[in-house]
């Protein structure tokens, strides 16, 4: 089998993407410059948390995922960040390539409530290869990729960062059940509120948890759409 090793070289967040997009550069080195004509490659990435250490805010951040510090030694275990696939062209002992992975900012996933939490430093993950080679100098054969070929990546966390304030600029999620979203949109339409933000601060001050809620504005129209809510329910 050709000897194929795997290196992550850097990781950036893509402006142009139309979702969160976070770009791995990967190096595929294939020992004895042996000619490789495609790779076709599934990628699975894990968060290691494990692997870092944690000051008091983002421990505190941390505990609903997992737990108070004290279980740490046995709740910190790898969280499964993303699956991709890549298809890599035919190149001769060495090439780099683009690993694109889409992700969300959906705090119900482990990922990302973890990556929010984090205030600076770096994210440890280790990325996971396996897939087809097809090699061969002077014909064509096809071989599996081990499934022990891996890299380790140390993303910085300002990355994460970066990339969410570029879709969601001061802004943070929050995913209901769409009974919970037409009974918010029926409060929201009884007291004439102008904005999610405004529905919700009403509630908040309603319950003595959060600041008065702004004046209410009158609606356009009964019908009129409300902003920012999507078929999901999610609220932004």
């Amino acid at each position: 089998m050709t000897p194929l090793s795997f290196t992550c070289t850097g990781v950036r967040a893509d402006p142009y993407a139309a979702g969160p997009t976070l770009v791995f550069r990967l190096r595929i080195t294939a020992g004895d410059q042996a000619r490789v004509h495609a790779l076709a490659l599934r990628c699975q990435l894990r968060l290691e948390p494990a692997r870092r250490g944690y000051d008091t805010e983002e421990g505190e951040r941390l505990t609903d995922l997992f737990g108070e510090r004290s279980r740490w030694g046995s709740t910190l275990n790898p969280v499964q960040f993303a699956q991709v696939s890549l298809t890599v062209p035919g190149f001769t002992g060495e090439t780099e390539a683009d690993l694109v992975v889409p992700c969300t900012y959906d705090m119900d996933i482990a990922a990302s409530r973890y990556l929010g939490a984090l205030g600076e430093g770096e994210a440890p993950l280790l990325l996971l290869f396996s897939g087809t080679a097809f090699t061969g100098a002077g014909g064509f054969q096809v071989e599996p990729v081990p499934w022990d070929r891996e890299a380790r990546c140390a993303m910085p966390v300002a990355v994460w960062h970066e990339m969410i304030e570029q879709h969601f600029p001061g802004c943070g999620w929050i995913r209901l059940p769409h009974e919970t979203m037409d009974a918010l949109l029926g409060y929201r339409s009884r007291h004439a509120l102008p904005s999610w933000e405004a529905t919700v601060g009403a509630l908040l001050a309603a319950s003595g948890g959060g600041p008065s809620a702004p004046r209410p504005a009158r609606l356009l129209g009964a019908g009129a759409a409300p902003a920012h809510l999507s078929t999901e329910g999610t609220v932004r």
